[in-house]
């Protein structure tokens, strides 16, 4: 059986969802919008959680992508994975884009997430749609000590940023 590390939770939305594991074994637990938002073709919105959370020090969350909304809808978890520090205290917030150009839909259709087409448009989430994933992770501290040079030290691989190409 996996650690269990304690974090604590205040719910600060009225009706607001507190998260969950699908399935014994995942390693995020989904998290759910606690307000209805409107996402339009091209927009970034913040869609409230309604959660506060105590991060354990030592610790973060990552707020990842819940992959059949990714593969299912243009709506992407814009910095994924996001990280909610130790010491942030204030409402955990789901930064969500809708990839859709604004010049391709008719204004009037609105989608739900539960769309399995892919279609491009505006989309709408709902009070308690499962927007996003949530994952503890332990975090150890970095101690940086400057040197001349890098070079001897490990293995270099050789070669610099991008330099593995793509393979066919």
């Amino acid at each position: 059986m996996a650690k269990e590390v304690e974090v604590q939770v205040e719910i600060c939305r009225e009706g607001a969802v507190l998260p969950k594991y699908a399935r014994t074994g995942d390693a995020g637990m989904d998290v759910s919008a606690a307000e209805e938002v409107l996402i339009r073709p091209g927009e970034t919105v913040i869609i409230p959680t309604g959660l506060k959370l105590a991060i354990p020090e030592g610790y973060e969350i990552q707020v990842r992508p819940r992959s059949g909304l990714s593969f299912n809808t243009p709506l992407r978890i814009t910095n994924s994975p996001g990280t909610i520090d130790s010491g942030y205290r204030d409402e955990l917030g789901i930064i969500m884009s809708n990839s859709s150009e604004s010049c391709c839909c008719n204004p009037q259709i609105i989608f739900g997430i539960d769309s399995k087409c892919n279609e491009k448009g505006t989309y709408r989430i709902r009070k308690g749609d499962r927007i996003a994933q949530i994952v503890l992770v332990e975090v150890p501290r970095m101690k940086l000590r400057l040197v001349e040079s890098v070079k001897d030290i490990g293995v270099d691989r050789g070669g610099g940023f991008g330099s593995t190409g793509v393979k066919a």
